[in-house]
């Protein structure tokens, strides 16, 4: 057996004496295959962690495939679970890496060992042969920049870190930058642990995603869930709650030896449709491992594995279906992108348009204003204000006439003396002598 294949079965041990020891057990207790044995072994399955609706499936297909093969003895039906599994768990998962830099975004709640996968997982890829550069973005918690600085030291990989409480899109921004500038072939980033406010997650997360498309469009991505296999089928209602906020591509698996909740891969696998891509077996650097179904497979039913699966490497193919899809979604990006920009031009130019209309009106204005008055029309304002000083003369003229007293009745009179006796002085007034009265005389004659 390989060495992958002893980290395996080793870190398989407590799922495997659960799983496989209590499957063999209700095996053993039954002489014939019935409803009874079926009911016990739905059991024994769900207490293994595989959910019931995985249970069922399981099972549903065990009782398919014994009617089939005309399968009598109990002891044979331990067989067919095993291949029921394995054909669950399809083929081994490759690690589709197609551009230079890929990226990967490694998202999980707080506790579940996000970064230490990290840390494990550039590790991996380091011996490889792979350049890697590591992205702090989760600026939010206490010391875990400091954290995955001492995993980077490590590893051996560099890492690109702002100050806490940072904008985790600069982050990105700056890590991407930095892994084109160094020729990285993988950017590894650390995002928040948050799920208690969904809409902060999917904003951030968001944010960070245009980065990406800005920065590198065409890039080979990847979006990595980190689950903590002891928590059972509670990880997968973790699963559940990121997949709403984000498209998860893998799963990562962790703690997987300090437990005997394994079957929640088959879990994972059938309810969720999501793929394992590692699991993690161990403390060491090196136990974070690519998931082999084939190897889990045998692992929990204790089985050597085949020669060809110790030897299992996995291979970074080249998948063109998945890259034009992923050029395909990128480029619609681009074209929306492309779309509000120009708008948003458009928008612009407008209002500069209706600004400069309303300062060069503002303009013409002010010189209208402040244009010099000529002698010409000072002489046409003159003579307009002499016209209409003159109406101004005949209108009092008029007016002084209208106001001339009139024949008041005695009883007004009466009732009024005060206008009766301002009138002789309004008469005195009109009798002033002229001058050249006075000076002539009544006569005419010069007074000299």
């Amino acid at each position: 057996m390989g060495i992958f294949n002893r980290k395996i079965s080793k870190g398989m041990k407590k799922t495997r004496d659960q799983f496989s020891g209590n499957i063999d057990n209700v095996l053993d207790a039954f002489d014939e295959i019935g409803d009874d044995l079926y009911d016990e072994l739905t059991e024994v399955l769900i207490m293994g962690d595989v959910g019931v609706s995985t249970a069922a499936y399981i099972v549903d297909e065990v009782k398919s495939r014994v009617g089939k093969n005309g399968i009598k003895h109990p002891t044979e039906v331990r067989t067919v679970i095993k291949e029921v599994v394995a054909d669950m768990l399809g083929e081994d998962q490759k690690i589709d890496f197609v551009t230079t830099p890929a990226i990967i975004l490694v998202v999980g709640v707080n506790g579940v060992g996000k970064t230490t996968t990290i840390g494990k997982m550039s590790h991996y890829f380091e011996s490889q042969g792979k350049k890697v550069i590591l992205g702090a973005a989760d600026t939010f918690r206490a010391a875990a920049i400091d954290q995955l600085e001492i995993w980077a030291e490590r590893a051996g990989v560099e890492i690109v870190k702002h100050k806490e409480g940072a904008d985790p899109a600069a982050v990105v921004f700056d890590t991407i930058n930095a892994g084109i500038s160094r020729n990285a072939d993988v950017i590894i980033i650390d995002t928040a642990g948050r799920l208690h406010n969904k809409k902060h997650l999917m904003e951030e997360l968001n944010k960070i995603y245009r980065v990406i498309d800005r920065e590198l469009p065409y890039s080979d991505r990847e979006i990595f869930l980190v689950l903590d296999a002891t928590t059972g089928q509670n990880a997968i209602s973790q699963a559940k709650e990121f997949m709403s906020v984000t498209e998860v591509s893998g799963i990562v698996l962790t703690k997987l030896d300090g437990t005997a909740r394994g079957g929640v891969v088959l879990s994972i696998n059938n309810d969720l449709k999501l793929p394992v891509k590692f699991i993690g077996v161990g403390e060491g650097l090196d136990d974070l491992q690519p998931f082999s179904a084939e190897t889990f497979a045998e692992s929990l039913f204790d089985v050597e594995p085949p020669e060809e699966a110790s030897n299992y490497e996995p291979i970074i193919t080249v998948n063109e279906e998945r890259l034009a899809r992923d050029k395909a979604e990128a480029a619609a990006r681009e074209v929306e992108r492309q779309k509000a920009e120009a708008e948003e031009k458009e928008r612009l130019a407008a209002e500069a348009a209706a600004k400069a209309a309303e300062e060069a009106e503002a303009k013409a204005n002010e010189e209208i204003i402040a244009e010099p008055i000529t002698e010409e029309a000072t002489e046409e304002i003159l003579e307009e204000i002499e016209e209409i000083a003159e109406v101004l003369e005949e209108v009092t003229e008029e007016k002084q006439e209208e106001v001339e007293p009139e024949e008041v009745p005695e009883e007004t009179v009466e009732e009024e003396p005060e206008v009766i006796e301002e009138a002789p002085k309004k008469e005195e007034k009109k009798e002033k002598k002229s001058f050249w009265k006075g000076l002539f005389g009544d006569s005419g004659e010069y007074i000299g």
